[in-house]
């Protein structure tokens, strides 16, 4: 996998490249305290269809809520996801006779969160909807639609949190193995693997984002801003560099400039992408495993590796610190023999 890398180019260790310490010096991610908790893509199966919001003050809120959240800069998914929440709340409520978004309490809220584990809710799904609910009652506080803030002393439920899944050893290379019969795949995976991008930052990438350093000569990536998540520069290590470069002597022609695109030119869309490794797993004979496992397995592999956390999240571009410090129980003295199969990758 990819070298370790040092925020500080006068920290970097004996051997390591200069180059590359300043490129990670001068890739500067400023965004960890963001005010409120993202929420992971709902699950679409849990979601029953919601019947359209008829009390039009309810409706009201729950546009200027959606517009609030595309202004500031959330995901196309993000907005989906709390808009769904919220709806399928204002529904319960105006079902119990609570047409005043002010005169919603405490109680009510607690109603609601009853309701969605009597209908076999996940603990995990319920959670998502109360910071849904959290954010969309500190958006009516905003506004002064509300005086007193209900959603403030709302729990979530207690829950299991998995620690991430990360690759074997043995996983690793056997996906490797099988991805090199088709050129396109085994880029795909190297680039997966070698730099923790994700899988939407991969379908997105063009040609001229893979990049070389004019004064040192270190290949990178340039990984685009969207939405909420800044720009950034991802080093590139030889075995992914040379695999793309193998891609892109065989990529179909195409009037686009997506790095990754089908036999008809066309962008390959992440559900594509998703399949593909999906396939590859199953042939590698790796069970229970999914695409962002691959970030899973670069994030935990550099922290094995001594990088720092604060240079980890850089590289990922995770948005707040505490969501890398999740991976240090892989590593830490609780997982000596995680930590030895991490190294030898």
């Amino acid at each position: 996998m990819t070298t370790a890398f040092y925020l500080n180019p006068r920290e970097a260790p004996p051997g390591l490249n200069p180059g590359v310490a300043q490129l990670l010096a001068d890739n500067i991610v400023t965004c960890y305290n963001t005010a409120n908790l993202l929420p992971k893509l709902f699950n679409h199966d849990e979601i029953s269809d919601m019947a359209e919001l008829h009390n039009k003050h309810y409706a009201d809120l729950h546009t200027r809520f959606r517009d609030h959240l595309t202004e500031k800069g959330r995901s196309p998914a993000t907005v989906l996801a709390y808009a769904k929440d919220i709806e399928q709340l204002l529904n319960f409520l105006s079902s119990n006779a609570i047409t005043e978004i002010s005169q919603c309490t405490l109680e009510d809220l607690l109603a609601f969160k009853a309701m969605l584990e009597k209908e076999n809710y996940t603990p995990k799904s319920i959670s998502r909807k109360i910071n849904s609910t959290r954010t969309f009652f500190r958006f009516l506080e905003s506004i002064n639609e509300i005086q007193r803030n209900p959603a403030e002393r709302l729990t979530h439920p207690k829950f299991e949190v998995k620690p991430p899944r990360v690759l074997s050893q043995m996983e690793y290379r056997a996906l490797r193995d099988v991805s090199r019969v088709d050129t396109r795949l085994y880029s795909i995976v190297e680039l997966l693997l070698q730099t923790g991008i994700r899988i939407s930052e991969l379908a997105d990438l063009k040609l001229d984002d893979i990049k070389s350093d004019p004064k040192t000569g270190i290949k990178y990536l340039y990984i685009a801003p969207k939405n909420s998540h800044p720009e950034r520069k991802v080093p590139l290590n030889n075995s992914a560099y040379q695999a793309v470069q193998e891609y892109i002597k065989i990529r179909p022609e195409s009037e686009l400039d997506y790095l990754f695109v089908t036999k008809t030119g066309q962008p390959l869309l992440i559900r594509n992408i998703r399949t593909t490794i999906d396939r590859a797993f199953e042939k590698a004979g790796i069970k229970n495993a999914k695409v962002n496992d691959l970030r899973n397995t670069f994030i935990a592999h550099h922290l094995a590796n001594g990088v720092s956390l604060v240079t980890v999240s850089k590289l990922v571009g995770h948005k707040r610190l505490s969501t890398t410090e999740k991976y240090i129980g892989l590593v830490d003295g609780k997982g000596n023999e995680m930590q030895k199969n991490l190294k030898a990758l």
